[in-house]
C-alpha cells in the first residue's frame, strides 16, 4: 500500500478529489495516511478530518524555510509517507524537502505545462487568446512549475471566457488527472528516465475516457 501525504493551503477542493477517489477506490492500493496545511483555517483540514484522515496545520510562522520544511518531512515521515501530492499547496518547497523524497513530490497546475508557468496562469492563458487549455499533473522539482510531465488535460477557451469560467474548467478536469496520477504511483507504473516520465499501458479515468494510450509496453 502506498502512503499519501497532501499538503494543501486553502479550499482542498483537490484534496476533496483524492479523498473521494480513495473512498471509490480509485486510488488502487493508495492510502491517505495524512494532510498538513501551512494556515490555520484552510478549508483541506475539515475536509480531510470528514474522511478520517488526520490532518493538522503547520505554522510557518517565525521559521525559515529550510526550517519549516524539516517539521514537514519529520510529520511526513512519522506517518510513514511514500509520495507527497500538492494539492493547492502555495509554498515553494526546499532542495532539503525535496531530497527527502527524491522524484516522489507530485504537483496540478492549471496549464498545459510549459506554457504559463507561476501564478495566474488562466488570466496568462487568457491574455495569450489560446483556443486550448487545461491541467498538468508533474514531478516537483528546484525549478517551478518545470518538473517532469505526468498527465496532462485539455480543455477549450471559449470566446466569451473571464478567468473565472475558466479557473472552474480546467479545476473540473484537474479533479480527474490528480488522482489518477496517484493510482500510477500506487500501482507502480511510472518511471522516470532522461528527465522524462515514462508509463506502463493505458491510463483510463474513472469516467472511462482513455487520456493516454499505450505511453510504454
Amino acid at each position: 500500500m502506498l502512503a499519501i501525504g497532501v499538503l494543501a493551503s486553502g479550499r482542498g477542493t483537490n484534496l476533496q478529489a483524492l479523498l473521494e477517489a480513495q473512498d471509490q477506490g480509485h486510488l488502487g492500493p493508495a492510502s491517505i495516511e495524512t494532510v498538513l496545511t501551512d494556515t490555520k483555517d484552510a478549508q483541506a483540514l475539515d475536509r480531510a478530518q470528514a474522511f478520517g484522515v488526520p490532518a493538522r496545520f503547520v505554522d510557518p510562522k517565525d521559521r525559515d524555510r529550510d526550517a519549516y520544511d524539516a517539521e514537514l518531512v519529520a510529520l511526513l515521515e512519522e506517518a510513514g509517507v511514500d509520495l507527497v501530492v500538492l494539492a493547492g499547496f502555495l509554498r515553494v518547497l526546499s532542495n532539503r524537502f525535496l531530497g527527502a523524497f527524491p522524484n516522489r513530490v507530485i504537483n496540478v497546475h492549471p496549464s498545459l505545462l510549459p506554457a504559463f508557468k507561476g501564478l495566474n496562469a488562466q488570466q496568462q492563458a487568457l491574455e495569450a487568446g489560446v483556443r486550448i487549455a487545461g491541467a498538468t499533473t508533474h514531478i516537483v522539482t528546484e525549478e517551478l512549475d518545470d518538473g517532469p510531465i505526468l498527465l496532462q488535460s485539455a480543455v477549450p477557451v471559449h470566446p466569451d471566457d473571464d478567468v473565472e469560467a475558466l479557473e472552474a474548467r480546467i479545476l473540473a478536469t484537474e479533479h480527474r488527472i490528480l488522482p489518477a496520477s496517484v493510482r500510477l504511483f500506487a500501482e507502480g507504473r511510472v518511471s522516470i528516465e532522461d528527465k522524462q516520465v515514462r508509463i506502463k499501458g493505458n491510463v483510463e479515468l474513472p469516467e472511462g475516457d482513455l487520456i493516454v494510450p499505450e505511453v510504454t509496453s
